[in-house]
């Protein structure tokens, strides 16, 4: 069966050397204290919890699944336990403002807590992953009163959150929601309706479930903005904080998923149930997608969660399985084949699910830190440049980590062969829980056609020209070290490329507005590769320039480095091409051709 090992090597040389986090969190007012020993001690409780906790349920979750007894869903064997010991370690108050408990740490850091959880036990986070989207979305919109009775319990554990926005007619379509919120004479409002594809909607973790939904009210205007958000929890809260009876909120039905099967996916049903208004109304969807923007990040620190343990698996396997001669002549004359590991086809399996995992790590820990300095620096204007990163490359962090993610997963029941294939090894399992990265939180499709219309054109690509210009003045800074150019000279005149492309653009969708649908997905490709070869690039200067000290680490980290800019980098060259195709060859088969 598959096992974990905490990447803690590689999580350091991006928190310490690449980012250099130190100095960062340093100029932040808001985490000064937060040094770097109480960081390692965090990283290694974190490991041992998602190493001895979380990771023996993973298998157990994914056969035992949740099932609905009486009414109420019950989780996998051992789940409740591990999220009692969750709460007691006090890993749900990291990230939260200690006027409700929290211990404010740092988005980079906790974020990189939680790839580790992620990596252990998908299914088994899914279940606790939306309380801090919904912590800050109350945070920032609720009124007084809600924050004082719901923040303290979603930030100590006690009450988990859910995110309540699909219905069976809607789903990327939100201005389609039909569930209706009545209001009543003591200010809350009668919630009624019914809601699909809901992680943790019910469950037997935690005391209290806080469901954020989006419903209309009477008379609200049609689509989007007719829509607001209202906090409706499974049991209304007394003053004391013990709990009324069951507040007209109950799970249905369980979904049966291909993957994440140790989680809850309920079809949820609201009648009349009590909520609160949070915002105001007609703003529903806008003030979601503060929670919606960091479930989007979250996806792509789930990436490298499946990532990293998929790949390890596949290391571990290709080490060990004999099959064949290496083609340059016995490697272990001694045994009866050599590891499969020799073979070429294997290593650039194996070196693809590398550079994968170890690019997506750098992405989401960069756009985490920015995040934190977003929040707390005391410049103005590097508070606004990191906000325009997390707005400009949250959709990359999410779709291109996804699909990557789904490649290395498949690429590890590839390397075990028949094996692989088989449920009994286990490593299927990383495919399946894979795959719903790329459609939940907003389909890849989506995230890219956001990126493109929304993130790069709808500012005349201000925010595009502000990143590209940090990747060409990383060039010009390094260009003298002759050592580097290897990696350079790929990216030198990519920038450039990408802003006469993102012109072209801008000109054909002024003509056919479609041609943004046609080009996203290649587009947030080639997007994808720019940061990450800038990110690699940024690694290999880190690694080239600590290379005299002898650690294997740096140079396997430039060996990585090499074969990403080889062997992965080079997709960008289709994908410009597949862009200048257009719209035409979309249009051209008939509607009643399909399947003629």
């Amino acid at each position: 069966m598959p096992t974990y090992v905490i990447p803690q090597r590689d999580m350091e040389f991006v928190l310490y050397e690449l980012l250099n986090i130190k100095q960062t969190l340093a100029q932040l007012p808001a985490f000064t204290d937060v040094d770097v020993e109480t960081i390692n001690q965090t990283i290694d409780a974190a490991g041992r919890f998602a190493k001895e906790v979380l990771a023996p349920l993973n298998g157990i979750g994914d056969a035992q699944g949740c099932s609905i007894i009486d009414g109420k869903v019950k989780t996998p064997d051992g789940f409740p336990a591990a999220y009692q010991r969750f709460v007691e370690a006090g890993w749900p108050t990291l990230s939260a403002s200690e006027q409700y408990g929290g211990q404010h740490f740092p988005s980079v850091v906790t974020n990189a807590l939680f790839e580790l959880f992620q990596a252990a036990n998908l299914s088994w986070c899914m279940f606790v992953g939306i309380a801090h989207g919904a912590y800050k979305c109350i945070h920032r919109y609720g009124s007084s009163e809600l924050k004082a009775i719901y923040l303290p319990y979603l930030v100590n554990g006690q009450w988990t959150a859910t995110m309540c926005l699909t219905e069976s007619h809607c789903g990327s379509d939100l201005g389609l929601i039909r569930s209706q919120a009545v209001p009543q004479n003591d200010g809350s409002f009668r919630i009624t309706g019914s809601k699909i594809f809901i992680s943790g909607g019910d469950h037997d973790l935690a005391q209290n479930i806080v469901h954020l939904v989006l419903a209309r009210l009477p008379g609200a205007p049609v689509g989007s903005k007719g829509i607001s958000l209202f906090l409706v929890p499974k049991f209304v809260p007394n003053a004391d904080g013990s709990l009324k009876p069951l507040n007209n909120v109950t799970a249905t039905s369980l979904e049966h998923k291909t993957g994440l099967r140790g989680s809850a996916t309920c079809a949820m049903n609201f009648d009349g149930a009590s909520g609160w208004l949070v915002g105001e109304e007609g703003r529903g969807v806008m003030n979601l997608f503060l929670m919606m923007n960091e479930a989007r990040l979250g996806v792509g620190i789930q990436a490298v969660g499946v990532s990293q343990q998929a790949h390890q698996n596949a290391v571990d396997y290709a080490r060990e399985r004999l099959q064949m001669r290496s083609v340059r002549g016995a490697k272990f004359p001694d045994q009866a084949a050599d590891p499969i590991m020799v073979h070429a086809d294997v290593r650039r399996m194996l070196l693809t699910q590398k550079a994968w995992t170890e690019g997506a790590r750098m992405l989401v820990y960069w756009l985490s830190l920015q995040l934190d300095i977003e929040a707390a620096h005391p410049d103005p204007i590097a508070r606004r440049q990191a906000a325009d990163l997390v707005t400009l490359l949250t959709p990359v962090a999410k779709a291109f980590s996804s699909e990557n993610a789904s490649s290395v997963a498949d690429l590890t029941v590839q390397v075990y062969g028949g094996h692989g294939y088989m449920v009994d090894c286990g490593v299927e399992q990383f495919v399946r829980d894979a795959r719903v990265q790329q459609i939940y939180e907003g389909t890849n499709g989506i995230q890219a056609q956001d990126l493109l219309g929304r993130k790069v054109l709808a500012d005349g690509g201000e925010k595009l020209g502000a990143l590209l210009q940090l990747i060409s003045d990383f060039v010009a800074d390094h260009w003298t070290n002759l050592a580097m150019r290897e990696f350079l000279s790929p990216l030198i005149n990519l920038p450039q490329q990408l802003l006469q492309l993102t012109e072209q653009l801008t000109q054909a969708a002024d003509n056919n507005p479609d041609e943004i649908g046609a080009a996203a997905n290649d587009y947030l490709r080639i997007l994808g590769h720019v940061v990450f070869a800038y990110l690699f690039a940024r690694a290999a200067a880190v690694a080239g320039a600590k290379i005299a000290f002898h650690d294997p680490f740096y140079g396997a980290k430039l060996a990585t480095t090499r074969f990403y800019f080889a062997k992965l980098l080079p997709e960008v060259a289709y994908r410009f091409q597949s862009v200048q195709a257009g719209t035409a060859v979309l249009d051209q088969l008939e509607e009643t051709s399909w399947f003629l």
